[in-house]
């Protein structure tokens, strides 16, 4: 058997150092919708926020995480390395980004015939591509 959606999007957790400076960038960079937080069993709690129909759940933890993920976008280690937002505003995203404070790992690129992309490092250093047809 294979998977069977009940949802058209994914949910992606990200464990986070500092949920302000978290939240300043997903909720008041990019304009992600918050729709709720929560206390979680562990000492955890969870800030949900909605990139179109993909929930992003920012979970901060109250003592800390056991270990740090390297740094290095795309070529600094094995595992999930970035994620990928179609957008019709890219010129704009990324010198919102920069203008920011937040590091384009990749400016504004021209990766085919009618695709460009950027990416931007979050706060922890985790890399948020943004893609659009151009």
């Amino acid at each position: 058997m294979t998977v069977q959606l009940t949802k058209d999007s994914i949910d992606l957790g990200i464990v986070v150092k500092d949920i302000d400076a978290a939240l300043a960038f997903y909720r008041d960079t990019l304009g992600f919708e918050a729709v709720g937080d929560m206390a979680m069993p562990g000492g955890m709690h969870m800030h949900r926020l909605m990139c179109g129909t993909s929930m992003i759940k920012l979970v901060s933890l109250e003592r800390g995480a056991k270990a740090e993920a390297p740094r290095g976008g795309i070529n600094g280690a094995n595992g999930y390395r970035y994620w990928t937002i179609s957008v019709s505003n890219l010129e704009e995203l990324a010198a919102k980004c920069e203008a920011g404070g937040y590091k384009l790992a990749i400016p504004v690129t021209t990766i085919r015939p009618g695709v460009a992309i950027a990416m931007v490092e979050d706060p922890d250093g985790n890399w948020v591509e943004f893609l659009a047809a151009v």
